[in-house]
């Protein structure tokens, strides 16, 4: 007992330690979106457009727009229900100029299809159906929805990835459609519920898809008719010697490295830079997991947003609420921040993250995996690092015109090292490259606003860039 509360006392010793990388947040609560237990709010998402508007897959709800401009008393200002598309809950949702796509389909229960519905958001006080697509004889729902380009990237859970075209809006056409095997990893009588395409990052065609229990699988999807698995991932000591593989459940990608979480079993951080050779370059696993178990882990963690600039990676981890790590080092992540805690008999499935704003969702649930008795959202707000955004704004750089239709003139002092990066408001990276000329050409890039982030030998500056073509 004595060697127990001692090695107790050293994980909390140490954790408190860690803390103090990002202990000054200052995390504060300051709204709430009150929902009930018969209309759950799954996720949610800050206008992409940098407009006051609040997007929400409310699941029986359908989809409900939120006016934040005063961000402590938000307000419904139009909403989209189910019947628009044969009574399918909305569980999650993706923005792309002025489309927001939804993942249709209940997939807490195997009772309705899987389906994605595209959303005109050129007014969000005004918002409308154009399209929606059901996929034929499905029956676990959707679990996540991505585009890039003119494809979207439906994870319909047991019936895999489904590619669409969504070159017209009003005409979305089906492409192919790839299930994962359910051979790996290798594991006695695997168990195809278990394995659902229910969290994915996109990036220039490869689909990084989380696949529950089956793992990490990346998918090349360049030639769309004919997409083909190049890799596959799953920490071996999920399956090692217990048989029983735990659930992937959302993945973010960054440069090389994927960060994955993984239900009660914390956080992982996947080398990919050879996917033959995938590794394990980090785990957070502060209740020592498979040792663990999913109904008594204080955390369970499900979505991920994170802070590029401040290197802090934002989650939702069930009935803890809310934990932050600090990623600096992605060899040895730290836990950092949080909000919430485990006896307050509430629990979380979504979040987001808009500059200084983070939007995390509640759902009840009866006892599996934990008990939670409210359902909404809370708004909360916290600190920004002052001495990083005095080192971000210090470096000699101007460019012009802004906004732009894309192509933009550069003034950079051409005697230093400079590095131009384009990244997405949520801090997604879009685009990188060493900034050798006085013109840069991104074109390419769909209308929007985004962050361009100049990096002079180390000396970085930030500014807001608006391309409209």
């Amino acid at each position: 007992m004595k060697f127990r509360l001692f090695t107790f006392y050293l994980i909390f010793v140490q954790n408190f330690i860690q803390a103090q990388s990002c202990s000054d947040l200052n995390i504060k609560l300051t709204s709430e979106i009150k929902s009930t237990c018969n209309i759950l709010p799954m996720t949610m998402l800050h206008d992409q457009k940098d407009r006051t508007y609040l997007y929400v897959a409310n699941k029986e709800g359908g989809l409900k727009v939120y006016n934040i401009s005063k961000i402590e008393k938000p307000y419904i200002i139009d909403s989209i229900n189910t019947s628009a598309f044969e009574s399918l809950d909305v569980m999650n949702l993706h923005q792309d100029g002025d489309y927001l796509y939804l993942a249709l389909g209940n997939s807490f229960s195997s009772n309705q299809k899987s389906g994605m519905a595209i959303i005109d958001v050129t007014s969000p006080e005004n918002i409308s159906l154009l399209d929606y697509y059901i996929v034929p004889n499905s029956t676990s729902g959707g679990g996540v929805i991505k585009t890039e380009g003119n494809y979207a990237y439906l994870g319909a859970m047991q019936n895999g990835l489904q590619i669409l075209d969504i070159t017209d809006k009003k005409d979305i056409k089906f492409i192919s459609q790839f299930s994962p095997s359910i051979s790996f990893p290798p594991i006695s009588n695997p168990d195809k519920a278990k394995y659902n395409a229910r969290g994915m990052d996109v990036k220039n065609g490869i689909v990084y898809l989380c696949y529950d229990a089956g793992g990490i699988r990346i998918i090349n999807c360049t030639d769309k008719l004919h997409p083909r698995q190049t890799g596959k991932w799953c920490n071996p000591a999920m399956y090692t010697p217990l048989d029983h593989p735990k659930a992937y459940n959302n993945v973010l990608l960054r440069d090389s490295l994927l960060y994955v979480t993984v239900d009660y079993c914390g956080v992982e951080v996947i080398n990919i830079k050879d996917t033959h050779n995938i590794k394990l370059q980090s785990w957070w696993n502060p209740y020592h997991c498979p040792n663990n178990n999913w109904f008594t882990s204080p955390s369970h963690t499900n979505e991920l947003v994170i802070d590029t600039l401040a290197k802090r990676l934002f989650m939702s981890t069930g009935k803890s609420d809310m934990i932050v790590l600090d990623i600096s080092n992605p060899s040895q992540l730290d836990s950092c921040n949080y909000f919430g805690g485990a006896s307050n008999n509430i629990g979380t499935w979504g979040i987001n993250r808009y500059k200084n704003q983070v939007y995390l969702s509640y759902i009840c649930t009866f006892g599996i995996p934990f008990v939670s008795n409210w359902s909404g959202i809370k708004i909360l707000t916290y600190q920004e690092n002052t001495n990083l955004l005095n080192e971000v704004n210090s470096a000699a750089f101007t460019i012009f015109p802004n906004p732009s239709d894309g192509k933009i003139n550069i003034s950079f002092d051409p005697t230093k090292e400079n590095t131009i990066t384009i990244l997405s408001l949520l801090g997604e990276k879009i685009y990188q490259e060493k900034c050798t000329q006085e013109s840069i050409d991104l074109r390419f890039l769909p209308n929007g606003i985004y962050l361009l982030e100049f990096n002079q030998e180390n000396i970085r500056k930030s500014v807001k860039l608006i391309i409209e073509h």
